[in-house]
């Protein structure tokens, strides 16, 4: 009971400090802002010459040139949606190239998911060594006991994520305009089951981005004339992809790279409707850029805690014998097991991944055409003979962890068959 009171009184005190710091920022915004000395003299002249009596003939002038004047032409008009639409355009430019959202104040809490502001990290001088992940150790690391917002805590009424140890209330969520109303139901429904819930920070891989990996890939999208915050269809999503790889190597896609990405488009777009969200084909590219500029050991250092905890769990079921190895196969089986999370199932797959099978026939990944098929049977007949320990394991998953961070349905990186 003594415990229970002194987290009250550590709630009312917290409660309290948030109420006199959020007056005090109140009564900051309504302050008037201070005259710059600057503007002091034009002020006065103003005054002075609008203090001058004006002759009755040049009040008449100015009333007839204020008739005169001319409304919006048709021209002037038809121009102003351009530039509506290249001023929507800048500001897309403007969040992709910062990172950054507005102020919670400022944010339109119906329509808009907007993530906060934060900053971007940086690498390391030991980014790219090994990291020594014991198997035998789990870590096992404990939620918050506070919401991320408002830093109150309420016990079971709280959401934990599924990839970092922040919590939040669904009212909170709701109030900062951070989630929309269908995935807030979403949250609500598998943020406590097996399949889990990514917060707003871990659901967007994009922020894993460094500074300079963010400006190589908004400039390849501006040379691919590839439009923030819209929407790609496979013709246009296959044309960018031409361009990329003409600005990579000078080459044309073959046939058969042809075939994969349209493959991973229809990864992209689970739902067959034609077309890839905006935040899937950034998750994706963000994830590509991921696996261009850094190492395995750097991507390591990347996971969380519970992602690593996960990883153990997986590998520890596959080796049946307890010697330390698995077959490359099972390494395929185990990439397959993160993406479990799409089918919103309450089993556990923490503990076993016998429920990942053969991909169906209603997988992207089945699309594919029999000389790709053939070419994975032969891939994996050489993956039954390859031996595969768990650092081995850890390092070839990870990339594959990484993309099963956000929430959507879509495969951002498709695993191998």
């Amino acid at each position: 009971m003594g415990v229970l009171m002194s987290k009250k009184q550590q709630v009312e005190k917290v409660q309290k400090c948030n109420a006199v710091v959020s007056a005090f920022k109140e009564g900051l915004r309504d302050r008037p802002a201070p005259p710059s000395r600057t503007e002091e003299p034009v002020v006065a002249v103003e005054k002075a010459v609008d203090s001058t009596p004006k002759p009755s003939n040049v009040k008449e002038v100015e009333h007839e040139e204020e008739g005169a004047k001319p409304g919006p032409s048709a021209t002037q008009q038809s121009s102003a949606l351009p530039k509506e639409e290249c001023k929507a355009n800048q500001e897309a430019w403007s969040r992709l190239r910062d990172g950054k959202g507005v102020e919670p104040e400022d944010l339109d809490k119906v329509n808009q998911l907007t993530p906060p502001a934060f900053v971007r990290p940086k690498r390391g001088t030991n980014d790219d060594q090994p990291m020594e992940v014991d198997l035998n150790q789990r870590e096992q690391p404990a939620n918050e006991e506070m919401c991320e917002i408002c830093e109150v805590w309420t016990a079971d009424d709280l959401f934990p994520c599924r990839t970092c140890t922040r919590v939040f209330h669904d009212g909170c969520l709701r109030e900062m305009g951070y989630l929309r109303t269908n995935a807030l139901q979403e949250m609500r429904e598998t943020a406590h089951t097996a399949t889990g819930w990514s917060c707003y920070y871990c659901d967007n891989v994009n922020l894993l981005l460094t500074e300079e990996e963010m400006r190589s890939l908004m400039e390849t999208f501006k040379q691919c004339k590839i439009i923030p915050e819209s929407c790609l269809v496979s013709d246009e999503y296959l044309q960018y992809k031409h361009l990329v790889s003409k600005q990579l190597s000078e080459k044309d896609l073959s046939d058969e790279q042809e075939e994969d990405i349209l493959v991973q488009f229809s990864a992209l777009d689970p739902e067959k409707r034609g077309r890839v969200e905006w935040a899937d084909f950034l998750y994706h590219e963000s994830l590509g850029i991921l696996k261009k500029f850094r190492t395995e050991n750097s991507l390591v250092r990347l996971l969380s805690a519970k992602e690593r905890d996960r990883a153990r769990a997986v590998f520890t079921s596959l080796d049946q014998d307890k010697d330390g190895l698995i077959t490359g196969a099972e390494v395929r089986r185990a990439q397959q097991s993160w993406f479990q999370k799409n089918t919103k199932e309450t089993q556990s797959c923490n503990v076993s991944i016998s429920h990942v099978g053969p991909i169906s026939e209603s997988s992207p990944a089945s699309s594919s055409s029999e000389r790709s098929r053939e070419k994975t049977l032969l891939s994996s007949e050489k993956d039954e003979n390859r031996q595969v320990n768990w650092q081995e394991f850890l390092k070839e998953s990870v990339i594959y962890i990484l993309a099963a961070r956000p929430n959507s349905s879509a495969f951002h990186l498709r695993p191998p068959l």
